[in-house]
């Protein structure tokens, strides 16, 4: 065995959590006029990883695991990327929050400041992120195979490198709403925690589920595209035939590709 799978756990999405302050930092370095290029490439960038990371990270590694199972081999995959999705969906009816590209805000009516808003938002993109990364590096703990842990690691990069667009789009909007830098990077910063906390929680689910696995990579994978859909691609103006989006994103989706298959 490599290590614990909640160790490998915390040291993965722990360097996430730190990719996401990163990018939160970047309201000490860019003023208040509005990035409107910047923040397209890096939702498109953020799209690309995680379209990339949903197929070769979890539904080829459902599928593979499904093989020896006594269900056909594309059922757990189906079915648990539909439930992924449904699973955010009706997060995403059921939690109040605000998208950084929008004025108008979602879910329940709240009487909650735009930057608890803007907060929520992003902890729903990050759920389906720590599972993610739980799963892969509880499986790597597991399992004791190199392959596996540099699969999981490849994943960890792809996920932090779009985590830095992702901090900066809940710090940046509460700088240019007038708050301080320090409390937009603060929150910005914060917005990441729920990657370790259901990393942890995924880590934790492995031993007691193992055959459940496959649905659960599955489930994760539908969770991830949802939010690719329903905010990151919508947030690139990619609906705008913007150039700079589209390439952005397909940017994204060759380096998440090429982590997985080098490393894993």
């Amino acid at each position: 065995m490599l290590s614990s799978p909640i160790l490998l756990t915390l040291a993965g999405t722990g360097f996430t959590f730190a990719m996401t302050a990163l990018g939160a930092s970047a309201v000490f370095l860019i003023g208040k006029k509005k990035p409107d290029l910047w923040h397209s490439l890096s939702m498109g960038f953020a799209a690309g990883v995680m379209t990339a990371a949903s197929c070769w990270s979890l539904l080829i590694p459902s599928i593979e695991l499904s093989a020896d199972g006594p269900l056909p081999e594309w059922l757990p995959a189906t079915a648990g990327f539909g439930l992924g999705a449904l699973f955010l969906f009706a997060l995403d009816k059921l939690m109040p929050h605000m998208h950084p590209t929008s004025d108008t805000p979602e879910g329940p009516k709240a009487h909650l400041p735009r930057s608890s808003l803007l907060f929520m938002a992003v902890t729903l993109h990050n759920i389906p992120e720590g599972m993610s990364a739980g799963l892969s590096f509880g499986m790597a703990g597991l399992s004791g195979d190199p392959a596996a842990l540099a699969s999981a690691v490849a994943l960890a990069v792809g996920l932090g490198i779009q985590n830095v667009p992702e901090g900066a789009a809940v710090a940046l909007p509460l700088l240019l709403d007038g708050r301080s830098k320090g409390y937009a990077f603060t929150l910005g910063a914060l917005s990441g925690l729920a990657e370790p906390v259901f990393g942890i929680l995924a880590a934790f689910a492995i031993a007691a589920v193992a055959p459940a696995m496959p649905w659960l990579l599955a489930f994760t994978a539908g969770a991830m595209i949802y939010v690719v859909v329903e905010e990151l691609v919508p947030s690139a103006h990619l609906s705008e035939h913007s150039d700079s989006g589209t390439l952005s994103f397909i940017a994204g989706f060759l380096v998440m590709m090429a982590l997985d298959v080098a490393l894993g």
